[in-house]
C-alpha cells in the first residue's frame, strides 16, 4: 500500500467506519472537514456530528465550514497539497475548482449501485422501493450531483427483513473496506474510471417527514418495503381520523377480501391484519398517541382496533 495526504469531508456516523480505516491503513489525514455543530433532540442542545468526535480522537484537524465556496477554504486545502480528497456523506457541494486541487481527485464514497438512485437518501429508497440488492460505489467527483466516473463497486442482497438501518450498516462497513481498495487502486494507477450511462440513472430526493405515510392502495409487499425503507426516519405512519399511528414492522399476508384498502380485517386475538390492495399485511409493532413503542398484543389490550375502521 502507497500511503497517501489525503483530506476526509464527512458528517454523519456513516462516514466513520471510512474515517477510521483511512487511518489506521496508514495514510496521512491532513484535516477532516465536517457540518457545523447543531442542535439536536427535544432540549434542542447543541451536539456536534460523530465524524468531528472521531476525528479529534484520532488527532486530526477538524474544520467545521458553513459553506464551501470561501475563498479562504480554497486557499486553505490548496496549502495543504492533498494527493486525494475522500468525501462521504458531508452534506456540502464542492465547487468545481476544489475538486481540481488533489492530484488524484476527490473521491466520493456513494451508497448506491451507481447510476441507480444517485441523491441525498440511497439506502432509504433502495429499500424503499423493494429492490433485491444495493450495494456502494467510489466515483470520482465532477460539478454534477453523484454523476462522476465510477472507480469501483461493491453490491450486498437486501435481506426480506432488512430496514434502512440494517443496510446502512452494512454499507458503512463495506465503503470503509472500498474505499482502501480504490485508493490503492488510484496510488498504482491500476483503477479505468468507467463513465456512468445517464440513461439508466435513477434518483433518490432528501427525504421529507411526508414520505412516511404508507399508502394502503400498494399491494402488501410494497406496504412491507416502504415501512422497512422509511426506518429509522422519517418513519411509517397512517392516520385514524385525527391520530397518526408509527408502524414499525409488518409482514405481507396472502389473504383475499373485498374491504377498501387501509380496513381493519377480522383479526385473531392479539393482532391486527389491515388490507392492502392487494393482499393485507399482518402489524407486528407500532406506536400510537401514548408515544411508547409497542407490540402489537400489548397495544390492543389498552387500545382495541376494531374489524371496519378505515386508515389512511
Amino acid at each position: 500500500m502507497i500511503p497517501l495526504n489525503l483530506v476526509f469531508m464527512g458528517t454523519p456516523e456513516f462516514a466513520l467506519p471510512p474515517l477510521q480505516a483511512l487511518a489506521g491503513a496508514g495514510h496521512r489525514i491532513l484535516a477532516a472537514y465536517t457540518q457545523p455543530d447543531k442542535p439536536k433532540g427535544r432540549g434542542k442542545k447543541i451536539q456536534p456530528p460523530p465524524v468531528k468526535e472521531a476525528a479529534l480522537s484520532l488527532g486530526i484537524p477538524v474544520f467545521q465550514p458553513s459553506s464551501m465556496k470561501d475563498e479562504k477554504i480554497y486557499h486553505e486545502l490548496s496549502a495543504l497539497s492533498p494527493d486525494v480528497f475522500v468525501v462521504v456523506a458531508y452534506g456540502h457541494i464542492l465547487p468545481a475548482r476544489l475538486l481540481e486541487i488533489p492530484r488524484l481527485g476527490a473521491v466520493n464514497i456513494h451508497a448506491s449501485l451507481l447510476p441507480r438512485y444517485r441523491g441525498a437518501a440511497p439506502i432509504q429508497w433502495a429499500v424503499t422501493s423493494g429492490e433485491s440488492r444495493t450495494g456502494v460505489t467510489t466515483m470520482r467527483m465532477d460539478a454534477g450531483m453523484d454523476t462522476g466516473d465510477i472507480l469501483l463497486q461493491r453490491s450486498l442482497p437486501i435481506g426480506p427483513q432488512d430496514t434502512s438501518a440494517d443496510i446502512h450498516d452494512k454499507l458503512s462497513i463495506l465503503g470503509a473496506e472500498l474505499i482502501l481498495e480504490t485508493l490503492e487502486g488510484l496510488a498504482e494507477g491500476s483503477i479505468q474510471p468507467l463513465p456512468q450511462n445517464a440513461g439508466e440513472a435513477t434518483y433518490a430526493p432528501l427525504l421529507k417527514k411526508s414520505h412516511g405515510r404508507i399508502n394502503w392502495d400498494l399491494p402488501a409487499p410494497a406496504i412491507d418495503a416502504h415501512v422497512r425503507g422509511m426506518n429509522p426516519w422519517p418513519g411509517a405512519f397512517t392516520r385514524l381520523g385525527e391520530t397518526d399511528y408509527k408502524i414499525f414492522k409488518v409482514q405481507p399476508l396472502a389473504m383475499e377480501h373485498q374491504s377498501l384498502p387501509g380496513t381493519v380485517l377480522p383479526s385473531p386475538p392479539g393482532s391486527l391484519i389491515i388490507a392492502a390492495a392487494k393482499d393485507a399485511v399482518v402489524i407486528s409493532e407500532l406506536q400510537g398517541p401514548s408515544g411508547k413503542r409497542m407490540g402489537i398484543a400489548d397495544f390492543l389490550r389498552g387500545k382495541p382496533l376494531n374489524a371496519g375502521m378505515l386508515f389512511s
